[in-house]
């Protein structure tokens, strides 16, 4: 489960955080959560919910970095959640399209609306990173304190 949510936070449509987090709970509880207790567990659970809430809002956030219209922040965000059926082709093109069509629809400016779609694929690209480098954090996070 482990190495599958790894695969997850490059790869879409799996879910890459639940699954590390519940990989890392059955090893726990295997141990009868003598190494890794409750407390540490909390924590993997708030670091996977941040990781899940960024992959569909970090594009819109980039959006709004720029000044886009809440069409274009709700047209982000509707992108990246379609953009997942569309493999990693999708993941990068979703934020982009919604977010550079919604602020089309709301300002008539074509070069505007292409500012804001590169701003929230970027935003995407941001978050990608960040939900990496919580899933790499959820791993050391385990590790401590199964040795500590």
């Amino acid at each position: 489960m482990i190495l599958a949510g790894l695969a997850g936070t490059i790869l879409p449509l799996l879910p890459s955080t639940p699954l590390i987090f519940l990989g890392l709970l059955l090893i726990a509880w295997g141990n009868q959560f003598i190494n890794v207790s409750w407390p540490s567990l909390s924590l993997l659970l708030v670091m996977m919910l941040v990781a899940s809430v960024l992959d569909y809002i970090a594009g819109a956030m980039g959006a709004k970095r720029v000044g886009a219209s809440r069409y274009a922040v709700w047209g982000a965000l509707i992108g990246s959640i379609v953009g997942m059926l569309g493999g990693i082709i999708g993941l990068i093109l979703g934020p982009f399209l919604g977010a550079a069509a919604g602020e089309f629809y709301a300002r008539k400016d074509m070069l505007h609306a292409g500012k804001v779609g590169f701003a929230s694929g970027i935003g995407m690209l941001l978050g990608a990173i960040a939900k990496v480098g919580l899933a790499l954090a959820m791993l050391g996070v385990f590790l401590l304190a199964w040795w500590l």
